[in-house]
C-alpha cells in the first residue's frame, strides 16, 4: 500500500502516444477512491498513414520513446505500469509480446498489464472461441492482432480494420458509425467481438452493444483497466462501465 495522500492504495503509470486522447478520460472515469494514474506520453508526431509501411512507421516510432515515457513515469515511484497503447503489444504474436512485456517489467521493477493479455483474460473469464474484433489500424497491424489471439486460442472469425489516416483521426471514429461495423459483423458465427486500439473510443458502444446482442463485448480499455486492478488485488465491483467491472 503506498503512502500517497491520494494514492493511499495504490499509484498506476499509464504510458500511452502523446496524440491519444481517449486513453486517460478513459481510464481516470475507471479510477477508485485511494488510487491514481499518472501519465506518462510516448512522443510520437500526428504522422499520416495511408499504407502499411507507413502504419510500421509508426510502430517504430512508438517503441523508439516508449522506454523513456516509462523512465519518466518511474519517478512518482508507482506500483503498477499500465500500457496505454496497443498495437506493440500484440505485434509478432503471443509468445514476442510476452517477452517484450517481460523485459519491459524487469527496466522499471513492477508488474505490467498490457491491452493485449487484459482481452485474452476477459475472453476466457466468458469461455468464448470464436471472435470478431474491430481495430482503427491498418492490414499489417491487423494480421498481428489475428496472430495474437489465434495464438492464445481464439478463431478470428471477423476482422474490421477501419485504416484511420492518422493517430489523432482514430479518435474521431464516432459511436454510429461503430455500431454500424458491430451489426454488421454480427452472426451466429460471432461468440464474442474485441475492440483494439487504445485511442478508439467504443468503452460505452460495447456496453450497449452487449446488452442488445447478448454477446461479451470487450473494449480494451476496460479490459486492461480492469485486469490492472484485479492483478493488484483490487476486486470492487462497480457499474457503469461494463460487465467486467460490474461482475467480475
Amino acid at each position: 500500500m503506498s503512502k500517497d495522500a491520494l494514492g493511499w492504495r495504490c499509484k498506476f503509470a499509464v504510458v500511452a502516444p502523446s496524440t491519444n486522447t481517449i486513453v486517460q478520460p478513459d481510464m481516470d472515469s475507471f479510477r477508485l477512491k485511494g488510487i491514481t494514474n499518472h501519465y506518462g506520453r510516448i512522443h510520437i508526431p500526428n504522422m499520416k498513414v495511408t499504407s502499411d509501411k507507413e502504419f510500421e512507421d509508426l510502430v517504430e516510432a512508438i517503441g523508439a520513446t516508449l522506454y523513456e515515457a516509462v523512465d519518466r513515469c518511474m519517478t512518482c515511484e508507482p506500483d503498477h505500469l499500465i500500457m496505454g497503447m496497443s498495437a506493440l503489444m500484440f505485434w509478432g504474436g503471443r509468445k514476442k509480446s510476452e517477452k517484450r512485456m517481460g523485459k519491459l517489467s524487469k527496466h522499471c521493477g513492477v508488474d505490467v498489464t498490457a491491452g493485449s493479455f487484459a482481452c485474452e483474460a476477459a475472453l476466457n473469464l466468458y469461455g468464448v472461441k470464436r471472435i470478431a474484433v474491430i481495430s482503427p489500424y491498418w492490414p499489417i497491424s491487423d494480421k498481428n492482432v489475428t496472430l495474437f489471439f489465434e495464438d492464445c486460442g481464439f478463431e478470428v472469425r471477423k476482422f474490421r480494420g477501419l485504416k484511420c489516416i492518422s493517430p489523432v483521426a482514430i479518435a474521431h471514429v464516432q459511436p454510429d458509425e461503430l455500431k454500424k461495423h458491430v451489426l454488421e459483423m454480427d452472426d451466429k458465427s460471432i461468440d464474442a467481438f474485441v475492440q483494439v486500439g487504445t485511442n478508439l473510443s467504443m468503452v460505452e458502444v460495447c456496453n450497449e452493444m452487449s446488452i442488445e446482442l447478448k454477446k461479451p463485448m470487450i473494449p480494451i480499455n476496460a479490459a486492461t483497466y480492469w485486469q490492472a486492478l484485479r492483478s493488484k488485488g483490487f476486486i470492487d465491483q462497480f457499474d457503469g462501465y461494463g460487465p467486467l467491472f460490474r461482475d467480475h
